[in-house]
């Protein structure tokens, strides 16, 4: 038992940069992903082409090589710094999983039925106006479920960040398990254990959202 409680010792260490990391990156990957998925459904080509080539990238390239280019390309061929791994990290995990979640924002809007859109039109109401009051909430509702997905595959994702030298809860198993090579299962045992203690309150946030979403639906 002295040897799990000086593991956990040691991967408490890095528990506060996969904190940071996680929540910083649940808030830039949802509003990039609002702005996105709106964009996706301007009425201006440009800005619809512009956003769908941001998401085809994001989404048809590994986020391991997104971090990689974020470190380390970006500096060394263009001297493109982003200042500290954190921020590199977040930019990262925020531009991939926006993408995504870009395509949830842009179905949801879309299946919201033309009739709406049409009555809130014979009511002279604008375009910024259908979409805030009409269609935004609606959609929204749609949306919280799969978010809630996504929010649980930030938290996997953040175990990546390693990679790039920030010193979160997986650098520091390793660097354990690098000097203690026989208690390697007791450290990656206990990086499972933390990770789904971690993921216990965001899968609860997950369920809230999908009866948030049920309620008030009328089956036809």
């Amino acid at each position: 038992m002295g040897s799990i409680a000086d593991i956990s010792l040691v991967l408490l260490s890095g528990l506060k940069i996969t904190l940071i990391v996680l929540l910083l990156s649940i808030v830039f990957s949802t509003l990039i992903a609002l702005v996105a998925g709106l964009s996706r459904v301007s009425n201006h080509l440009l800005v619809t082409k512009f956003t769908g080539f941001y998401v085809e990238i994001f989404r048809g390239t590994s986020l391991i090589v997104q971090l990689f280019w974020f470190s380390y390309a970006l500096p060394g061929l263009f001297n493109i710094h982003l200042g500290s791994d954190i921020w590199v990290a977040v930019l990262a995990i925020s531009l991939n999983y926006g993408a995504y979640m870009s395509e949830i924002v842009r179905g949801a809007i879309l299946s919201i039925p033309a009739g709406q859109t049409e009555a809130s039109i014979a009511l002279n109401f604008t375009g910024f106006q259908r979409m805030r009051f009409v269609i935004l909430p609606q959609a929204i509702r749609m949306m919280l479920p799969e978010f809630g997905n996504y929010i649980i595959q930030i938290l996997k994702a953040t175990s990546l960040v390693s990679l790039i030298g920030l010193t979160d809860l997986l650098y520091y198993g390793n660097i354990y398990r690098s000097t203690h090579l026989s208690e390697a299962p007791t450290v990656y045992l206990l990086i499972l254990i933390v990770y789904f203690l971690l993921a216990l309150p965001l899968i609860f946030l997950t369920r809230r959202m999908e009866k948030f979403a049920k309620k008030g639906v009328v089956h036809g």
